[in-house]
């Protein structure tokens, strides 16, 4: 095997280790030889295949020899290659492009090194840079000094693959656009070949300005661009909810640092970890239960249930103690819903009492010895006043958002303590807690 075919061979093992790691962490099945094999083979033969078009006096010399690798052509039959293969493994179509895309701009770096070193009339025009190169040996020979165009691509390749690698990652943490890790591979690496096409040697058929790969770039970065508009679009037309939600099924609970503002009084937010944006911090959950193992309470009552979490962790504590009850409450249906299958399923259900209803509709029998609410923002201070009447004398008010960032709860607890309704202490959490007491 020459060189090139040795760098080929590390350009495809690199990729499959980039793959099944990119598998492994989106929890997908191990497909990944599979998917080196069929997107190699359509990727070279789509390459060759393209190339021998464009010059269809030398196919059979183009197509049986080393060089004659169109990038367009690869493009295209990876591109075909991979929506069969999600297809056959029922792999969503996104979810099959966005696996691929790290491995492929990586693959493709390396793959540009072979290129390289077989001199077959990838570089460029000549310079005199001092990092210009001669190819006399090469299988298109030049003596004149040019530009090694393979190793601009392959440097750019790292930095997209890189970039790339870490965008799908931040998608496992939390909500993004699904498609977007794709969208952003035919962006950049359109990019990359369209300018890069303006120091290689290759001529300029369209209109005379430009390669056959510079518009087929164009249209990569075109594609990717519609794709990241639309996408974007409809994510943001999504609630937040429903987008935690839809992220939660998908990718399970992640556990994770705590990524909100720091404030004065939490300066160091991502010491603290977190589930997801709208439940509350690990820590919190912590503390709630060992306030429920501690003050042995009968009735809990929660607002703003979401996906049930802070739900079970208090029900948990109440297990402990052997008595008790959650009255929890979530307004939005498909919230609900998502949050009954989670109870059902946790062997918790005879310790709660989940309710599909607004709380400040919330009807309550005998007194409340714990007051949870993480509802919407704008009506916790209408909940406080309206389950006010239902505490005991001994019961604990928490109320959750209430940062010096996020104001409206703070300044709404302690505006209801200047009214003389309730004792107010303010934990410093990353999101702040209000933990407050009735007053005589």
């Amino acid at each position: 095997m020459g060189t090139f075919g040795i760098l080929v061979a590390i350009a495809a093992l690199s990729a499959y280790f980039v793959l099944g790691a990119d598998l492994k962490r989106r929890r997908l099945p191990d497909i990944a030889d599979t998917i080196i094999l069929v997107t190699a083979l359509a990727g070279i033969l789509g390459a060759k295949l393209y190339h021998s078009l464009e010059t269809p006096a030398d196919f059979a010399d183009q197509f049986f020899s080393r060089s004659g690798l169109a990038w367009a052509g690869g493009l295209i039959a990876g591109v075909l290659s991979l929506l069969w293969l999600a297809r056959y493994y029922k792999i969503s179509i996104p979810t099959m492009f966005e696996v691929a895309a790290p491995a492929a701009a990586l693959g493709y770096a390396i793959g540009r090194i072979g290129c390289l070193v077989s001199g077959d009339g990838d570089y460029g025009i000549p310079t005199s840079l001092p990092w210009g190169m001669s190819f006399p040996n090469g299988l298109v020979p030049t003596m004149q000094r040019v530009h090694p165009t393979p190793i601009y691509e392959f440097l750019a390749g790292v930095v997209i693959f890189v970039y790339l690698w870490k965008l799908g990652g931040r998608s496992l943490l939390k909500p993004r656009p699904e498609g977007e890790v794709i969208a952003e591979y035919f962006i950049w690496t359109g990019l990359a070949r369209f300018l890069v096409e303006f120091i290689r040697i290759n001529p300029r058929s369209v209109f005379g300005l430009f390669s056959n790969a510079q518009l087929i770039a164009f249209l990569s970065m075109v594609a990717g661009a519609a794709i990241l508009f639309y996408i974007r679009k409809k994510f943001k037309s999504e609630k937040q909810e429903h987008r935690i939600l839809r992220h939660s099924s998908e990718k399970g609970d992640v556990e994770q640092p705590e990524y909100h503002k720091a404030t004065p009084e939490c300066p160091t937010p991502e010491r603290w970890r977190m589930f997801d944006s709208m439940t509350a911090e690990v820590e919190v959950l912590e503390f709630l239960q060992s306030l429920v193992t501690t003050m042995k309470p009968q009735l809990i009552v929660e607002t703003g249930t979401f996906m049930g979490i802070s739900t079970l962790w208090m029900a948990e504590g109440l297990k402990q103690n052997g008595s008790g009850k959650v009255v929890t409450c979530e307004f939005d249906p498909v919230v609900c819903a998502r949050a009954k299958e989670r109870i059902q399923g946790s062997g918790l259900k005879k310790w709660i009492d989940l309710r599909n209803e607004s709380s400040l509709d919330t009807k309550i029998k005998g007194p409340i010895d714990l007051f949870f609410s993480d509802s919407a923002i704008e009506i916790r201070e209408q909940e406080v006043r309206h389950f006010l009447p239902k505490m005991s004398p001994g019961g604990l008010i928490l109320m959750h958002d209430a940062s010096s960032h996020l104001k409206t709860v703070r300044e709404a607890a302690l505006q209801m303590e200047q009214e003389g309704l309730i004792s107010v202490l303010l934990m410093p959490t990353p999101r702040g807690l209000v933990l407050a007491q009735k007053r005589a």
